[in-house]
């Protein structure tokens, strides 16, 4: 398997239910990688580039780097990039402190209101953590990065690390906080989104200024080229040569395909930019979060319960895509909670009660059918299931 519409296909012998997780899977990405493009153009702005010039420049050089050098590329630099965002923020959450008086300083500079969650939020927060972390590896570019990994044990190595590298997000979140302290100016171009480099500008010499904005610009081309790769390939493997070329597609042109794709997800990605209101840019994010965790039953729970069956899964799908999307669109996109969800007075993340709503109706259908005497596809192999 390439991409997880593969393994969709194979488990369900369903082309058309490989189909809706490809299309779920590019247009969940594009937002995604619109958020890491977006960064890369607060950098270069904040390094003295046009606002629009930095866009740009985002957009050219993720196009570039991606469609020369491939997979194997950010495959490569990902260590770089670990190694420069480490360094940048652990001098960052030890230096800048320093300069401003000690975290206790910093934190009697912030209101008591701001340093913890309010309980009527609590149900969002955890909804959202939960919902994104089922999410997390049901991204195209998750499964691209596990299937190209050498062994298991890369796979199990990385994810043995994992941790680590969320502790380090945690840290990155004390820039807020620093940032309110410090007084940092957040009225330029990208408002509050500007803070942080702002805050790097003013703490640190230019040397090292720029020693972050690059661990920063890296931090995001590397996701972003994987992200786009792994939306080409859904697109090359699961549309083009089912739809379009079947049987007939050679490994060369699935490769230009891929290329090609890989510059029109971008193109998808800086058009998000463009027309929509970037204050919010992290929602769109979310929002492709709504979309991809419908394709749980599909990849995941598939793995563990064999007598799911494709016609339950295609239903949960559809009214998972729909709830959300219904969703999503009654709060303009806006946020990514509701409270309309049986009528309860909590936000919650849309995706869960989305998902929910699209387990129901996996495990209704897949039961009905069960009872009538469908076997899935899975129950069909029990001997290749077993292996």
């Amino acid at each position: 398997y390439v991409t997880g519409s593969d393994y969709v296909k194979d488990r369900f012998e369903s082309r058309f239910l490989a189909l809706l997780i490809a299309i779920t899977g590019i247009v969940a990405t594009m937002p995604y990688i619109a958020l890491q493009m977006f960064g890369i153009e607060v950098v270069l702005s904040q390094m003295g580039l046009p606002v629009d010039a930095s866009l740009v420049t985002a957009f050219v050089v993720l196009a570039l780097y991606t469609y020369v050098s491939g997979l194997r590329a950010p495959a490569l630099i990902a260590l770089v990039k670990d190694t420069l965002i480490y360094i940048t923020v652990i001098v960052a959450v030890i230096y800048i402190p320093i300069r401003l008086g000690g975290y206790g300083h910093i934190f009697s500079q912030i209101p008591k209101a701001k340093l913890t969650l309010p309980p009527e939020v609590l149900p969002a927060y955890a909804t959202l953590a939960f919902g994104s972390a089922l999410a997390l590896f049901l991204y195209p570019h998750a499964m691209t990065a596990v299937f190209s990994s050498r062994s298991a044990k890369v796979v199990e190595r990385n994810a043995a690390i994992l941790p680590a590298y969320s502790f380090v997000l945690g840290l990155i979140a004390l820039l807020g906080y620093m940032a309110i302290a410090a007084h940092t100016s957040a009225n330029g171009p990208f408002g509050a989104n500007g803070a942080v480099p702002q805050l790097i500008e003013d703490m640190f010499p230019g040397w090292f200024a720029g020693f972050a904005f690059a661990a920063i610009a890296i931090g995001a081309l590397v996701p972003a080229s994987v992200m786009s790769i792994a939306a080409a390939n859904l697109f090359g493997r699961n549309v083009w040569q089912e739809y379009v070329r079947r049987g007939r597609m050679t490994a060369r042109e699935e490769t230009t395909v891929a290329k090609i794709v890989s510059l029109l997800v971008k193109v998808g990605a800086l058009v998000f930019i463009l027309f929509i209101n970037t204050d919010v840019v992290i929602n769109y994010q979310l929002a492709g979060g709504v979309w991809i965790l419908q394709t749980l039953p599909a990849v995941m729970l598939a793995l563990y319960v064999p007598w799911l069956n494709r016609y339950g899964v295609i239903a949960g799908w559809f009214v998972g895509i729909i709830f959300g999307t219904y969703q999503l669109i009654q709060v303009k996109f806006e946020t990514s909670v509701s409270t309309s969800f049986l009528g309860g007075s909590s936000p919650i993340y849309i995706a869960v009660t989305a998902l929910f709503l699209n387990l129901a109706a996996v495990l209704l259908v897949s039961g009905a059918l069960r009872l009538t005497g469908v076997r899935s596809a899975a129950e069909k192999r029990p001997s290749e299931l077993q292996a």
